[in-house]
């Protein structure tokens, strides 16, 4: 039976509280239990529901939603935990339980996928059933929880999920221990109920527990209780942390905020607007957890608001990542979206972000990054009273770009994770590309800008001495030297990463029965021109066209070849794998590259 709150807001008591909003014979609904609420809608007038809106994963939120999509309504879900919706099945095969030290209730999921109709983006605001509905963050109970604000027959409401279940009380206390011994939960639900307190609520609708008609008193209470659970637990600095961002001045115009994760660094224009480089997590203690999915991973924009308030900002106008790891570039969507700030990337790794299935490479963020302007390397940008100059900077990843630019009177060069103020070249990762030259390389850069300061994505601003560029210089010799010791590369020479072939895209979606073009990317390693051999291994029942291609490539080329596949009639497998075989000459390396390729029905 549903429960009249208001005129046109009414809540079904079901395996999670279902509160629906109605517009004459239609109805919106919030979260959506075992899905009985359906069998009760014309009790209220209510013929068909056109949406469902969640607030998290959890399967008591939504352990019914096949029965929304059956009965034809839209399915939408918090951004960041679709992946627990549209590919849950993925989830149970991978999830750790021997040895297991990730604690998050994500094992409390769908057993199912279920298709969604889109996703709910932090701060966004969508319109349904002619109401207007605003998507506000508050990880607490789960990291991607999201509450649901609107204006119901002249009340200002906010559906929380289970971010609160009465005045001072949460659902779970179990729910917020994300990583193991951890407490995560409780200090991102005193920063939800703090953020909250601002949007002068007259409603606070839970998942489970009652209706609070005295918004402030009750967040206030909760928010109270929880920091006394942080001081018990001795871990009360990691919240004054997220609460007080420390922005350090390195110049009057270059602010360096030290407790994001990365570094983010804004440049200030004599406008009031700001030029962002990097920018990933808000705070560490709000970042990394046990799981690495994506609903293990929230950017935010606490700092960003304390940032503009404190300069008087009128807005982030641009934001340039020095790589594309995800701890540099998590929020520049969100900044996008929420701010309207453009994102400009050096032409050598844009493609990455605005393609991420096309590549294999560590720490690629989940989701496209759209850019707006590709920055030709070592010419000069123009932004505000800025001249900027970007440099191609491989080391710690082949994708990277150092950014230099001149504020105050000082040089300065930003180079991202290329390595500490130590000086010591232990940052390299062979899956991002590295080669044993690359050190030489950016050490030869550095000494040929000279900059003052030099900037850095995890360690202090330094200034920069004449012995500090030598080490580098030293190093990077003898990093290269130790690698052609150590690898065979008079025998054959597949650089530092150990590889001659790389397939793209790497990842690849079809529909069965649908065909697709692939390119693999083959080095000849040996030192004299051959003829090099690229074949196909695919599961049976794919047919690939021309199988076996020949290039003739000089020592140490790479050249590309195309394939066109086409994945079998009647067929769904998720990650199907595809590799490419490779002959040099007469001596075979075998299966040197891989794709994965996800087969989904074909629509009618």
């Amino acid at each position: 039976m549903l429960e009249r709150i208001s005129k046109q807001l009414y809540l079904y008591e079901d395996t999670c509280k279902v509160y629906a909003i109605r517009n004459d014979r239609e109805a919106v609904l919030i979260d959506f239990g075992s899905g009985a609420v359906l069998e009760e809608l014309r009790s209220i007038g209510v013929e068909r529901v056109t949406d469902v809106l969640v607030t998290h994963h959890h399967r008591d939120q939504v352990q019914g939603l096949e029965k929304a999509v059956a009965a034809g309504a839209r399915i939408w879900v918090p951004h960041h935990e679709q992946d627990l919706f549209t590919h849950v099945d993925l989830h149970w095969l991978g999830r750790e339980i021997y040895n297991n030290y990730d604690v998050r209730q994500d094992k409390f999921s769908l057993l199912e996928p279920v298709a969604i109709t889109g996703t709910l983006k932090d701060y966004a605001r969508h319109t349904f059933g002619g109401r207007t509905y605003s998507i506000f963050p508050t990880p607490g109970h789960t990291i991607g929880s999201i509450s649901i604000l609107t204006e119901v027959d002249g009340q200002q409401a906010a559906f929380t999920g289970d971010l609160i279940a009465a005045p001072g009380k949460v659902w779970s206390m179990s729910a917020t221990q994300w990583s193991y011994n951890g407490c995560e939960g409780v200090l991102s639900t005193v920063l939800s109920a703090t953020d909250l307190l601002g949007m002068q609520l007259h409603l606070l609708l839970p998942s489970h527990g009652e209706v609070m008609r005295e918004p402030a008193s009750a967040l206030e209470l909760l928010a109270e209780r929880m920091k006394r659970l942080l001081e018990l637990r001795g871990q009360q600095s990691g919240l004054e942390e997220v609460l007080n961002p420390a922005f350090v001045e390195i110049t009057p115009h270059l602010i360096w905020n030290p407790r994001s994760f990365a570094n983010s660094y804004a440049l200030l224009s004599k406008s009031g607007k700001a030029l962002l480089i990097d920018f990933g997590y808000p705070n560490i203690h709000q970042t990394f957890y046990a799981g690495a999915d994506r609903s293990s991973r929230r950017p935010g924009l606490r700092q960003i608001d304390q940032l503009k308030r404190r300069y008087k900002l009128t807005g982030i106008d641009v934001v340039i990542p020095t790589h594309y790891h995800d701890d540099h570039v998590a929020g520049l969507n969100l900044l996008r979206d929420a701010e309207g700030a453009k994102t400009w990337v050096a032409d050598n790794f844009a493609d990455l972000l605005e393609h991420p299935s096309r590549y294999d490479v560590p720490c690629i963020w989940y989701d496209p990054i759209p850019v707006d302007r590709r920055l030709p390397l070592e010419q000069p940008i123009r932004w505000e009273e800025y001249e900027l100059q970007l440099y191609e900077q491989p080391g710690h990843t082949l994708y990277a770009a150092a950014i230099a630019f001149e504020v105050d009177g000082k040089k300065v060069v930003a180079i991202g994770d290329q390595q500490g103020t130590d000086g010591k070249l232990n940052n390299y990762v062979y899956k991002n590309k590295f080669r044993s030259q690359d050190y030489t390389l950016s050490a030869e850069l550095y000494r040929r800008l000279n900059p003052d300061l030099i900037l850095s994505g995890h360690w202090d601003p330094l200034s920069v001495t004449a012995e500090y560029l030598d080490r580098l210089a030293r190093d990077g010799e003898q990093l290269k030297a130790l690698h052609e010791l150590l690898l065979p590369v008079d025998e054959i020479d597949m650089g530092a990463e150990g590889f001659c072939a790389w397939i793209k895209p790497y990842q690849l979606e079809l529909r069965d029965g649908e065909a697709a073009e692939i390119t693999v990317e083959v080095l000849n390693p040996l030192a004299s021109r051959e003829t090099v051999t690229v074949t196909l291994a695919a599961p049976q029942g794919w047919d690939i066209e021309a199988n076996d291609r020949r290039l003739d490539i000089d020592p140490q080329a790479v050249e590309q070849v195309r394939f066109r596949i086409t994945a079998p009639s009647g067929q769904r497998v998720k990650r199907a794998r595809i590799a490419a075989d490779i002959t040099v000459g007469t001596r075979r390396l075998g299966q040197q590259a891989e794709a994965l390729v996800t087969v989904t029905a074909h629509s009618l």
